[in-house]
Parts: C-alpha cells; structure tokens; sequence
C-alpha cells in the first residue's frame, strides 16, 4: 500500500463504523484528506476497531512521523544540568516519555482537528491510545483528580510512554490553589517517571492553553518545580522542556539562563 492508500483504506474503515457518514464524500486533496482522517479519530469513541485497521493505522502514522523527522532528546544541550528546552512538536520528540496535558476524561480531545497537544497526541499516537486510557479510567471509577498523572505506553509516537495529566483550569484571578495544583501535575508526572526508571522526561506547558493558567507563572512553577525535584532526589533524569511559540522559548530561556529579549 501506498501511503495514500492507506490514508483512503483508514477513512473507508472510520466512515462504514458509523451509519450517519454515509453522505460525507472523501475529498480528493492530501490535505483534506488528512483533515478528515484525523477529525475522525478525533471523535471516534471507544470499541473494538480490527486488526487489519491497526496494521494499516500503525504503518500509516509512523510513515507519517519519518516524513516529519524525529527529534532525539539525547541530542539536545543542556542549560541546566539535567534540564534542556526544545522547540517543537512533541509529537515528534523521542523521550522515554512525554506529558500529554489531559482533561478529567483521560480520553483526549474530542473536537475535530482542534489544536490542542490532547488531540495531536492521541492522533498520532493511534485509536489504541484512547482505548488504554478508557481501562485505565474505568479501573480507577472516577474521573482523574486535577494535578494527579497516570502513564501509558505511546504506540506509534517516538517515545515509549505518555504520562497524562490533569492541570487546573484558571477562570478568573490565579489563586493559590491552582498554584499548588499546577505544582501536583508536574510532581506526579516526574514521580511517576521515576518509579517507571525513566531516564528522560519531556513537559509540554501544562494549563497555559485551553486553561488559562498564566505563561509567566506556569513556567516559574515548572522550572521551580523540575528544579527542586532532580535536587532532592539526586536524580539523574533528563527533563525537556518542550515549547511550540517563541515567545515561551524566550521566556524558558530567560528563567534558565538569562538570556533577554
């Protein structure tokens, strides 16, 4: 198969599962294509899928992530010991694991190619993604707490794990509350990563997008946070901080190593 034909075989399979997308027409564009491909994984809800799918979605994303390029973390300079920040698509970075800023759900991003990290990373991840997350949540029997983390394994992604967490949701003013609860969900993504004898760590920038926690405030926490952590612990983990606007990189930077506008 082509990587088109795969493409054409996914959209066939995810039309015929469900009886009101019989009039949706596949366009014939490659991108178009992808945007609907992707918006039907994005809504796609939790059942068994075959394993001809999987084979297909498997070679599929992971054709897609060669012709993307993969940033391997081991390459990176340091400028903290221990501590490194990457601009990029995390998608796309190989880590022991990366941190996936998730809803209560724990079941990604529902809404069609929205563009948050929740829904780019259970996209190329693969459907396997959102149904290991269900058993997971309904093992526990209740929604994840806000600054707790769970772990799974990546799938078509380049890093071996994904550790999901919950951030706060800031509304109004930033209370200390959400200060503590931001400070939770990097804790417990980096205890979970030691547990599992992780050796590298990547952090998108929990809370700052869909829930309004502050640019500025989140990356001192986080800094702050990793900081006191690897001391603490004496750990030798490699922790990436991971940012996709240059202005965030600006700003990691000056916390890190001073470096101005």
């Amino acid at each position: 198969m082509s990587q088109e034909e795969r493409r054409l075989y996914l959209i066939k399979y995810l039309l015929a599962e469900r009886s009101e997308y019989t009039e949706i027409k596949i366009p014939k564009g490659e991108k178009m294509q992808k945007e609907l491909l992707r918006a039907l994984l994005n809504v796609r809800e939790v059942h068994p899928v075959s394993e001809e799918f999987l084979a297909v979605q498997d070679r599929y994303l992971q054709t897609e992530l060669l012709q993307k390029g993969i940033t391997d973390c081991e390459d990176l300079e340091a400028l903290q010991e221990h501590i490194y920040l990457w601009r990029g698509d995390i998608t796309t970075l190989k880590a022991d694991a990366i941190v996936n800023a998730a809803n209560s759900q724990l079941l990604g991003c529902f809404s069609p190619n929205h563009a948050c990290i929740d829904n780019a990373i259970h996209t190329f991840s693969g459907v396997q993604l959102r149904q290991k997350c269900y058993e997971l949540m309904k093992a526990q029997g209740h929604l994840e707490k806000t600054g707790q983390a769970k772990i799974s394994p990546a799938y078509n992604l380049p890093s071996q794990y994904v550790i999901h967490t919950v951030g706060p949701v800031v509304r109004d003013q930033l209370t200390e509350k959400e200060v503590k609860q931001l400070m939770s969900s990097y804790l417990s993504c980096l205890q979970i990563a030691q547990e599992h004898q992780l050796n590298s760590l990547a952090f998108c920038c929990i809370s700052t997008g869909e829930f309004h926690f502050p640019y500025k405030e989140a990356a001192q926490i986080a800094i702050s946070t990793v900081q006191h952590f690897l001391k603490e612990t004496e750990s030798q983990m490699k922790v990436v901080f991971n940012v996709f606007k240059e202005e965030d990189d600006r700003l990691y930077k000056r916390l890190l190593k001073g470096v101005s506008d």
